[in-house]
C-alpha cells in the first residue's frame, strides 16, 4: 500500500510518500511544494493545485492522509492554510483517492504515545518507524511523513 502524507500550507506544502511492504514502512519520496510570496493568492493556489495533481499522477497513492485544522496558534496564517488545504482536498477527491484526516494531536499520539509531544520527539519517532536516520531538513516535510505513518499505523496497527 502507498500513502501520500500532506502537511498543507500556502508558502510550503510538505509531502511524504511511504510504502507498506511486508509490514514495514519505507519512505519512497518526500519534498515540498513552494509558492512565491510575490504571487497573488489565486496564483499560489493554482500552483498548489497543479503540483498536487502531478504528485498524485506520479506516485499513484492508495490513500492520502492530510493534517486536519484542529487548533491553530497563528491567526494570521489559518485562512491561507485553510485555502491551501481546500484546494488539496478538492484535487484528491477529484482523483478518487481516499482521504484521511488527522489532527496534530492525533499524529503525536500515534507516533509518540503523547498528544502534546515536541517536534523533535515526533522527528525521532519518524526516524525509528522508517529505520532511517536521514530525513529531509524541512519540518513541513517531516510532518507530512509523520501524517503518512499515522495513517499506516491507524489502518494496519504497525
Amino acid at each position: 500500500m502507498r500513502i501520500l502524507g500532506i502537511d498543507p500550507g500556502m508558502a510550503l506544502v510538505g509531502y511524504g510518500v511511504i510504502d507498506i511492504e511486508d509490514g514495514n514502512l519505507k519512505l519512497s519520496a518526500s519534498g515540498s511544494i513552494r509558492t512565491e510570496k510575490n504571487k497573488t493568492v489565486p496564483e499560489r493556489l493554482a500552483e498548489i493545485m497543479s503540483d498536487m495533481k502531478e504528485l498524485i499522477k506520479i506516485y499513484s497513492p492508495d490513500a492520502v492522509s492530510i493534517e486536519d485544522l484542529f487548533f491553530f496558534k497563528n491567526q494570521k496564517t489559518i485562512i491561507p492554510v485553510a485555502q491551501s488545504r481546500g484546494v488539496i482536498l478538492a484535487v484528491v477527491e477529484e482523483s478518487g483517492t481516499p482521504i484521511y484526516e488527522y489532527t496534530p494531536i492525533q499524529v503525536k499520539q500515534v507516533l509518540t504515545g503523547y498528544g502534546r509531544a515536541e517536534k523533535k520527539e515526533v522527528e525521532r519517532m519518524v526516524k525509528l518507524a522508517l529505520n532511517n536516520e536521514q530525513l529531509p531538513k524541512l519540518d513541513d516535510t517531516i510532518d507530512a511523513i509523520a501524517i503518512a505513518i499515522t495513517h499506516a499505523r491507524t489502518i494496519n496497527k504497525l
